[in-house]
Formats: structure tokens, C-alpha cells, sequence
């Protein structure tokens, strides 16, 4: 079946089928004393079961503090006896099925703390919601822990949230196909950041999988094959194993700096959610940071994080970059990113509603207390911080005006940090791109956000695989705007990055190239590819390509010229 090759490689092996089906009560009751025992061992099984799943994932090194801090409030969530009472008496008194027994516990508990009037109480019901789905998946035998994992098994489901890989142990994990996403789908980014071959948008044909069926998965062209023959194994075999050695073989270039075989210094930064993953940024011949996403510091938790929180997690991530710089992006929720514990209204378009810098500058208590805790973390590294969503000059002001504040109230409290921190937003929003003259004299520099730059250009839902098709970063009209922001920025003498899924992107490298690009941020297991199309061109290639593309009118011309360069 085809769909949309997200991240590159070639695996062979078993699918484990994730059926995310809603729970739903069977009205099935018990008829024996025996039955009842039978259930509500059943019952005290699921949850020893998923104690020791969430055990065994949180003494996982490469987990962030808060990520450990989630998993502990799960054990402590299933260890309730109020919650098991609930449910053995449901079982003994009622002669309901475990399943249903815990479906109606579950439910009652939730909409208890729903109905408190303490804000803190109200965001548990999130985390009791999450406990009994987690029961119910231990006991009708679909849980994602460590342990039911084979290796190499390949993941197949209709979708994965940010949540589903929390707690997903991925070492034994060989590639994703997914039913639904793009090349910007949670999924996709995940995958592309741990080196793992994924496939997504494969539509209702993928519900033929079954668990163990033999799966071959071709990240590269976004083809799966279930069961294949013995030819196709041996074909694909070889084709796994070439991959595998050309990604070796780029391993060699870690160490030498991406510069052009006429001269031009290039700087490869990653993408990445916390100071854990800065190994596999220097493993792959990382410079530095060009995104560190702080949105996932406030996810799967019942409370915003505290300023000391939020130091920690800065801090470590300045610490382990070594005196790299880290540009770290403030808090971007809102559109498909939503708090258990932030009530964000309902929307009809979410991705032009309420998020990121709107939400920042509405709610400046929360806002002012992140800006403080980078800056008390900035004397330890060289970071940087940069707004998302920015779509007029207002917007900076107003973001540079509590920034002002964070800093005169750290000053007051003689509270250390770097004054001079450099500052700049996200281009990702056409108005912003289109008056990027005006906006460069009011920050230091820009990063080209092009997942949102493209939908927005395009009016594409991203996330929405029935027009994927249509999600077109090379669009004439998309990079054309991308052009102008690098122009305006060498203009007006302001650094200008790419932290958007194009930047690791093969095909483009050699356009962003010559349109100027200087710095490419993308996820570290990227570096590598990238930096072999540059370290082998010249400015004067890239220039060429350039010239030739800005000419032509449609993006299926553009690809196939761009094939035909990395191709020859």
C-alpha cells in the first residue's frame, strides 16, 4: 500500500497492531460466584500489570525529570483504594464484567473532580481519566509497555499523540505506519527525530494488518507491504542493508565542519524537546540548537510548571549544549497542542485561533514566569529566545515590553542573568513573512517555521490526510515568501534560520542554499544527509539551482528538476 514516506530507511519485521478503540460498556454481567472472583482477579491483574509497565518505563534513563514526574503520578493514581473499592463492589454487588465495572468507577471519579471549584482538582480528572484508560488496555490486552514489545516490531495504528509516546518504550521499535498524518504529523516528527522508518497517511487500507503479519516498510517511498513473498524480501533485504551502510558511512562526517567546496559556512543545528536528546544532536555533528520546544515541559501534567520548574529544565539544557548555542522557542500551545489543565476554548479552526504568542500575551502571568526562568538559566549557555506565531510588529513589542519587565523584576531581586539575550520569532505566518523588512529592525533573528508557513500559505490543513497532497512546501508561492525573508534579513543584517521540516529535507537543501540560508535546524538523525549535499557543492551550484526553480510555475516542475540534481 502507498503513503507518505515522513522518515527515511528501510525495516523488515512484525506489525503490533494499536487498535485506539473508545471504550465502551458490553452490558455483559457475571453469573457464579467463580466469575466474580475471576473478574476482579482479572481486575487486580490489569492493575499490577500496569504498575510495573509504568515502573519499568520510568527507570528509563534518556526520560526527562518531568516525564518521570507524569509516570509517578500514574502509579500513585492506580494505587488508589478508593478506585479499586469502587470497582470490587461494582463486580460483587452488581455482577458487572470488569470492563464495565471500571468504565463506571472511572466516570464517576472524573466528573467528581470536574465538578470541584479548585482549578488544580479539576485538571486530576485528566489524570484519572488517563489511569483508566490505562486499565482498560491491560485488560482487553491492548497496552503499549515495554514489555509486550518483540524485537523488531513495527507499529501500526491509525494515529500516535505525543502522550501515546511517553510511555512507549521505542528500543525494540522498528518502524511506524500510520493510517493518518503528514509530514508534520506528531508521528513524523518523532520518528524523524529517533531515526526510526515511518510511513503515515496509508488511509482504511492499513486496517487489514494483523498482529505479527510480516511487514516491510519503505520510509523512503512511503510504500508498506504486508506479507510480502520471498522475492520481496530478498529485494528489500538488500536495499535495508545499502541504506544502513550509507548512513555509517556518513557517520564519518561528525566532525567536519559543513562547509562548501568553494568556502561557505554552514550551521547545522537539531530540533529538540529537552536536554536528553542533546547526545543524539552531538552524535550526528549537531552545532547547536535552532528549537528547543518547551510545550512539552507543560504537557501530561495537572498543573502549569513553576518558575524553579522551568529553570531546571532550561538550565540542564544550557549545560549539556556545552556553550552551543540553544534558541529556546516559548510556549507554543494551542491549534492541535492542547493542557489538560488549561482550559483553551473550543474552536472551529483552532490553528488560527487561540495559541502560542496570543495565548502568551493574554495570559501575561504565565508568560513573564517562563521569560524569567530562561533568563535565570541564560547565565549558564548562550541562549536565546524566540516568539512563535508573530504576525504583525505589535506582537513583538508587546512580547519585548514582558521581557523588559522579567528582566527589571529579576534585576530588583538582584537575581543574575544575561541582559544582552538575543531575541527573535518564528516566521510562520504570511503577514509576518510579507513585511519581514519591518519586522527584522525589532529582533535579532529569524527562524522559518515552513509547517505553518505552508498551511497557512496554501490554506492546508496540515494535519488533515485527505488533502496531504495539497500540504506543498514547494509551492511557488511558499518559496517565494521563504526567499524574501532571507533576503530581508541579509538586508537588514539579522541572522536568518530554518527550523520548519523542510530544512532536512534532501531536496531542498541546494535551493535554501542559494536563496542564502545559512542555518539548517532539523532533527539530529537528519544532520548527517544534509551535510553531505553540502560539504560536496558550491555556493555557485546553489545559486544556479536557485535561478533555475524561482522561474518555473509549478512545484511537480520544481521537484523533478531538484530529483534530477541530487540524482546526477
Amino acid at each position: 500500500m502507498k503513503g507518505i514516506g515522513v522518515s527515511p530507511g528501510i525495516s523488515i519485521g512484525k506489525a503490533f497492531v494499536i487498535q485506539k478503540k473508545e471504550a465502551a460498556l458490553t452490558g455483559i454481567l457475571l453469573n457464579d460466584p467463580a466469575e466474580i472472583q475471576a473478574g476482579i482477579e482479572r481486575f487486580d491483574m490489569a492493575i499490577s500489570d500496569a504498575i510495573n509497565e509504568v515502573e519499568a518505563i520510568k527507570n528509563n534513563a534518556s526520560l526527562s525529570d518531568d516525564d518521570i514526574a507524569i509516570l509517578e503520578t500514574q502509579i500513585e493514581l492506580l494505587g488508589d483504594p478508593e478506585i479499586r473499592e469502587g470497582v470490587v463492589e461494582k463486580i460483587e454487588t452488581e455482577y458487572k464484567n470488569p470492563n464495565d465495572a471500571v468504565l463506571e468507577v472511572i466516570a464517576v471519579f472524573v466528573q467528581l473532580f470536574e465538578s470541584m471549584d479548585d482549578e488544580y482538582m479539576r485538571a486530576r480528572a485528566a489524570d484519572v481519566q488517563d489511569i483508566g484508560n490505562r486499565i482498560l488496555k491491560n485488560l482487553n490486552g491492548q497496552t503499549l509497555g515495554n514489555n509486550k514489545f518483540e524485537p523488531d516490531t513495527i507499529i501500526i495504528a491509525e494515529d500516535l499523540s505525543p502522550s501515546d509516546t511517553i510511555t512507549m518504550d521505542v528500543s525494540r521499535v522498528i518502524g511506524f505506519a500510520m493510517q493518518m498524518g503528514s509530514k508534520t504529523s506528531h508521528t513524523a516528527i518523532i520518528a524523524k527525530a529517533k531515526g526510526i522508518p515511518a510511513v503515515v497517511g496509508c488511509s482504511v487500507d492499513l486496517i487489514s494488518v494483523k498482529n505479527n503479519d510480516v511487514i516491510i516498510l519503505d520510509g523512503l517511498k512511503g510504500e508498506v507491504f504486508i506479507n510480502p513473498n520471498q522475492e520481496q524480501l530478498k529485494e528489500y533485504t538488500i536495499k535495508r542493508d545499502a541504506f544502513k551502510q550509507r548512513a555509517n558511512s556518513l557517520k564519518a562526517l561528525r566532525d567536519v565542519p559543513a562547509i562548501t567546496t568553494d568556502g561557505v559556512q554552514v550551521m547545522l543545528s537539531a530540533n529538540i524537546s529537552g536536554a536528553e536528546d542533546f547526545e543524539g544532536v552531538f552524535d550526528n555533528g549537531g552545532e547547536g540548537v535552532g528549537l528547543l520546544r518547551t510545550e512539552l515541559l507543560f504537557m501530561n501534567r495537572d498543573a502549569f510548571p513553576t518558575e524553579d520548574e522551568q529553570f531546571e529544565f532550561y538550565k540542564k539544557a544550557a549545560l549539556r549544549a556545552k556553550g552551543k548555542p540553544v534558541i529556546v522557542r516559548t510556549i507554543d500551545i494551542g491549534g492541535d497542542k492542547y493542557l489538560p489543565y488549561f482550559n483553551l476554548p473550543t474552536e472551529l479552526n483552532p490553528f488560527l485561533g487561540y495559541r502560542a504568542i496570543r495565548i502568551c500575551l493574554d495570559r501575561k502571568d504565565l508568560f513573564i514566569t517562563q521569560l524569567k526562568a530562561i533568563l535565570r538559566a541564560s547565565v549558564f549557555g548562550d541562549l536565546k529566545i524566540m516568539f512563535p506565531m508573530i504576525s504583525n510588529i505589535q506582537e513583538i513589542r508587546s512580547a519585548k515590553s514582558i521581557l523588559a519587565e522579567a528582566k527589571a523584576e529579576l534585576s530588583q531581586n538582584n537575581i543574575s542573568f544575561n541582559a544582552a539575550i538575543k531575541t527573535g520569532i518564528m516566521i510562520e505566518v504570511p503577514s509576518a513573512a510579507i513585511t519581514a523588512d519591518l519586522l527584522a529592525k525589532e529582533v535579532d533573528f529569524f527562524s522559518i517555521g515552513t509547517n505553518d508557513l505552508c498551511q497557512y500559505t496554501l490554506a492546508v490543513d496540515r494535519m488533515n490526510e485527505k488533502i496531504s497532497h495539497l500540504y506543498d512546501p514547494f509551492n511557488p508561492g511558499v518559496l517565494r515568501l521563504i526567499s524574501f525573508v532571507i533576503e530581508q534579513g541579509q538586508k537588514h543584517n539579522i541572522h536568518v534560520g530554518m527550523c520548519g521540516e523542510m530544512a532536512s529535507d534532501p531536496l531542498a537543501t541546494l535551493l535554501l542554499l542559494g536563496m542564502g540560508l545559512r542555518e539548517f535546524s532539523m532533527s539530529a538523525a537528519a544532520i548527517p544527509e544534509i551535510k553531505s549535499i553540502i560539504v560536496n557543492s558550491s555556493k555557485l551550484k546553489a545559486k544556479q539551482v536557485y535561478k533555475n526553480v524561482i522561474e518555473m510555475d509549478s512545484s511537480e516542475d520544481i521537484l523533478e528538476y531538484l530529483k534530477g540534481i541530487i540524482q546526477g
